[in-house]
């Protein structure tokens, strides 16, 4: 059965065998028209009215339709959109944040143990710092680098000839001690023999190095390991 609105002409299609024959009142869903609508087919005993039909979502009618009809249902309620999602730019500005923090303690680390001799050169307190990291520095600025020994024969006797250089790691001029000891030690780290000899350089700029060469004849045949540094004690 097909009801159309008597004000916006709108058309419903509803289960005819709901109308009695004396009809009832609906009301339109859409605009609020309210109507007598008659049933289908008048019948010889009236029937007492029956109270007002609303049109509406919940009522079994089927919706309006335009040009055609569709079977009767009842209408089904209206999807509840989701809220809209917090903006990104705060979060990713926040991980930015840290990602950037993170690079800039990876960048000083990195400094850190990179230029460790230069800073205990200039903070001799930050030695015992890197040592306790297994980062040994030296803090005098001075050091000792290729080093090596080689085994001559000189009027028939042996002679142990060191060489290498002593070489200013920190970024100043530094005053070079007059004494430099080598030490001998057998394949049990002991020493067996020790001798020192003065450099021929006073004086050492930022980054320089000055090679050195001292000979011991008769060296001890269970030397194993060599050792060149500035005695400690400065004799």
């Amino acid at each position: 059965m097909i009801l159309t609105c008597t004000s916006c002409d709108t058309r419903y299609s509803v289960d005819g065998s709901k109308f009695p024959a004396a009809g009832r009142t609906v009301r339109c869903a859409k605009c609020g028209h309210s109507w007598q609508q008659a049933g289908e087919a008048a019948e010889p005993v009236s029937e007492p009215s029956t109270p007002e039909a609303d049109l509406a979502p919940d009522a079994p009618v089927s919706e309006p339709v335009e040009g055609g009809f569709s079977p009767a249902r009842n209408f089904a309620p209206s999807p509840v959109l989701p809220k809209p999602s917090a903006p990104l730019g705060p979060k990713l500005a926040i991980v930015a944040g840290w990602v950037g923090l993170f690079a800039v303690v990876l960048l000083i680390a990195f400094a850190a143990v990179k230029y460790r001799q230069h800073i205990a050169s200039i903070w001799p307190q930050s030695a015992g710092v890197y040592s306790s990291l297994g980062l040994p520095v030296n803090v005098s600025g001075l050091d000792f680098r290729k080093v090596d020994y080689r085994r001559e024969t000189e009027d028939g006797q042996v002679v142990l000839a060191v060489s290498g250089e002593i070489v200013n790691t920190s970024s100043r001029q530094l005053p070079v001690p007059q004494m430099v000891r080598v030490t001998l030690s057998g394949a049990d780290k002991r020493e067996l023999y020790h001798w020192t000899f003065k450099p021929n350089i006073t004086v050492l700029a930022p980054g320089g190095a000055a090679p050195f060469v001292t000979r011991l004849a008769s060296p001890p045949s269970a030397a194993r390991n060599l050792e060149v540094g500035f005695p400690k004690d400065g004799s």
